[in-house]
């Protein structure tokens, strides 16, 4: 038997992978969260520099760009890590990549 595919009856076969993608998150083989986090990582990143303009306009307050980051930046960097074993460097990955983004 192939490793590639395993035969489940009636003519249909799945096909083994290395990392699938489910509900957004990416899953690993192994269990890891790592390529999950990163993905969480980098739409932070882009979603942070969509809203740099706002962020940093002084004529908003301080508690209005603190909701604004919270809500549009922070959350959905956050969302669906609740499903992934995470492991302590993940976790510091996503506290490192806030910090840089407060800075």
């Amino acid at each position: 038997m192939d490793r590639s595919t395993d035969d489940i009856g009636n003519g249909a076969s799945l096909k083994l992978v290395d990392m699938f993608c489910y509900l957004g998150n990416t899953l690993s083989a192994d269990g890891d969260a790592d390529a999950a986090v990163e993905a969480r990582v980098h739409k932070g990143w882009n979603k942070f520099r969509q809203l740099v303009p706002l962020l940093t306009n002084k004529d908003v307050s301080l508690l209005m760009r603190g909701k604004l980051y919270t809500s549009c930046v922070h959350s959905p960097m956050l969302h669906g890590g609740e499903m992934c074993p995470v492991k302590k460097e993940n976790k510091l990955t996503v506290r490192q990549t806030e910090m840089r983004m407060i800075r």
